[in-house]
Order: C-alpha cells, then structure tokens, then sequence
C-alpha cells in the first residue's frame, strides 16, 4: 500500500504539489492524469525516492520512503519498475543484451538470466525479437523491450509515466493491454497520462491532478 500523507512539493519558490491525499492499494490499477506540468511526474518521483516531499511523507507497506537508508532504497528501488515515454534502450546492444544488462548490474549469474530473459520477453510479446537492435524495432516494439526490462526483476510495483507519449493509437492500445496483463498477474500499476481517450477504454480508478492538486478521484 501506498499512503500520500498530506505531501506538498516546491521547487524555485513554486508550487509542484500541493497538499496531497492519497491512498493506492496492492494490486491496484491507478491512473494520473493532468496536463503537462500538472505534477504527474513528481509523484512518480516520491514513490520512487528520487525526491523528497517539501512537507508531508510518502510511505510504502507502512515505511516512510525518504527515512530509507541508501542500502534499503537500493533494495526497494529494484521492486519497482519504471517505464518512461523515451525508451532508454541501449542504441548498440541487442533487445537480449538490453534486459541482461538491467540483471547483470545486480550482479545475477549467466544462468539466471539466460533462464529469466527468454521468459520476460515471451511475455510481452516479443520472443523473436531476441536479436535485433533498437533501430530494428517498431516505436510500440522499443517501448514494450522498455516494459520487459522494467519487469525483469520481478516488481511488485509498475510505475508507467506516459508511456504512450510517443506512440501512435494502435501501439498505444497494445501498452496498455499489456499493463492491464501484468496487473493481472498481480503487479501494482501506476500509470501517468495525459490521453483522456485510455482512461476511457481501460475503466480503471483516475486521479487527476490540477496545478499540483487532486481535483477528483474516480473509478469508471
């Protein structure tokens, strides 16, 4: 569980949140959404420990995340796979080499991921894509090697900041049918957006945020 326990954030004597209230459930689906500048990105960034509220704490399974030791963020962080709307694949290194080297930089053997790799990217579809590099691959191909990455440690917590944002309607509808997958499978979804016409096709919980404000909070 996920608590936003009154959390307001400045930054440059601006305010970016203001006065947050928010509860977000194991296992749950939530969409954000706002339009640019409206604090999506923040909040992502608090649940993660990339930044610290101004007033007002974060705290995930009862922990206050900015009161982590660096070991213990590490630990946590590693439970938490994040897309972004830019892929940050590795332009030289194949679509097997970009997810190995998110396990190899956590030090797992050459076993484990010849073993785990195969098995992330049938799951997302992409099985026989193994071999080509970024430049080989559709915009909805490079993200979904974005998602597999993300998932490679096996995360209880899917945090998506519009992933879609670079994506056409058909490779978008496939993201998101794809996030709905993982939910499924058990995984907390948080996804960020801006595109009114996903939140009406996936019929989840929507937050929506104004000027750094929670303006409603709904399930369709």
């Amino acid at each position: 569980m996920i608590i936003f326990d009154h959390v307001t954030k400045r930054a440059r004597n601006q305010v970016i949140l203001d006065d947050i209230n928010l509860v977000i459930r194991g296992q749950e689906f939530l969409c954000i959404v706002g339009e640019s500048g409206a604090g999506k990105s923040t909040m992502i960034r608090l649940i993660t420990g990339e930044d610290t509220p101004t007033e007002g704490q974060v705290s995930v399974d009862n922990i206050v995340v900015a009161d982590m030791m660096r070991r213990t963020l590490q630990l946590y962080r590693r439970k938490c796979g994040v897309v972004f709307q830019d892929y940050k694949l590795l332009k030289k290194k194949t679509v097997f080499e970009n997810i190995a080297f998110a396990m190899e930089a956590c030090g797992y053997s050459g076993e484990i991921i010849n073993h785990r790799v195969p098995r992330i990217l049938k799951l997302v579809g992409l099985e026989d894509k193994e071999k080509r590099y970024p430049y080989e691959l559709s915009g909805g191909e490079q993200q979904r090697v974005s998602m597999a990455r993300a998932l490679i440690h096996k995360p209880k917590l899917l945090l998506a900041d519009e992933p879609t944002g670079n994506l056409d309607s058909a490779n978008a509808d496939e993201i998101i049918d794809l996030l709905q997958k993982i939910n499924e499978l058990g995984t907390t979804v948080i996804l960020t957006t801006h595109n009114l016409d996903i939140i009406k096709k996936i019929k989840r919980r929507v937050i929506t945020l104004k000027a750094g404000r929670i303006i409603q909070d709904k399930t369709y």
